[in-house]
């Protein structure tokens, strides 16, 4: 029996002041408004019955902790009959700032001229090692998900992350085959839905297959 190719569908939490601003890390703070209309409108287009996001595929989806991570999966899925299979998972939590923890890019140039996070990490924080072997952790749980459906029948085709900016660059970067410096090329926009999938059929060959799905634009 020859069964679709399983999914990753990858989805940044909605805004919040901090992206409009530029920090960022793992402080706790909530979506605005507009991140609540944004999440609440991409879950109109995107989640339901024949749409790109079908509950009927989906295995299970991670949530960050964090409240707007949380809080954008239920605008996603509470408007269908029942929610699908999630866990709370502090794997895909956003990377760890450290010492620069809610700090613009700049505030941090002026205390280190210097740092760039893709190859520096964060000092008090989360290495680029410490992100790297994270994120291939969480990967390697998602295509363990994605071998039992392809070889076994087992659960359902597709996974789904509802994570963060930087986590999210990074997991792209990495379900590719790439250095996880690569993020630094992917926009990803808030509520923005990203799918991971495979070419040529082949579980062997992780592919990029969509980014930013009816994102909105600033």
């Amino acid at each position: 029996m020859s069964r679709p190719m399983p999914r990753l569908v990858l989805i940044r939490h909605g805004q919040t002041e901090w992206s409009i601003n530029g920090s960022t890390g793992r402080s706790d703070i909530p979506l605005t408004s507009q991140g609540e209309k944004e999440a609440a409108e991409q879950a109109q287009i995107l989640v339901g019955e024949g749409k790109i996001i079908d509950p009927k595929n989906i295995c299970t989806v991670f949530v960050s902790p964090r409240i707007r991570a949380h809080r954008t999966f239920h605008l996603l899925f509470d408007h269908l009959p029942e929610l699908p299979h999630h866990v709370i998972n502090e794997e895909v939590r956003e990377w760890d700032y450290g010492e620069y923890e809610g700090l613009l890019s700049s505030e941090i140039k002026k205390l280190n001229p210097t740092w760039v996070i893709w190859k520096d990490g964060c000092p008090g924080g989360e290495s680029t090692e410490d992100m790297c072997a994270r994120v291939d952790n969480v990967i390697a749980k998602v295509r363990e998900h994605h071998r039992a459906w392809k070889e076994e029948g087992k659960g359902s085709r597709d996974v789904v992350i509802v994570a963060h900016g930087h986590f999210n660059r990074v997991l792209i970067s990495r379900w590719i085959n790439f250095p996880l410096s690569l993020g630094t090329h992917f926009n990803v926009e808030p509520a923005g839905v990203a799918i991971l999938g495979y070419n040529h059929n082949n579980l062997a060959e992780p592919a990029l297959n969509a980014l930013n799905l009816y994102a909105r634009q600033a």
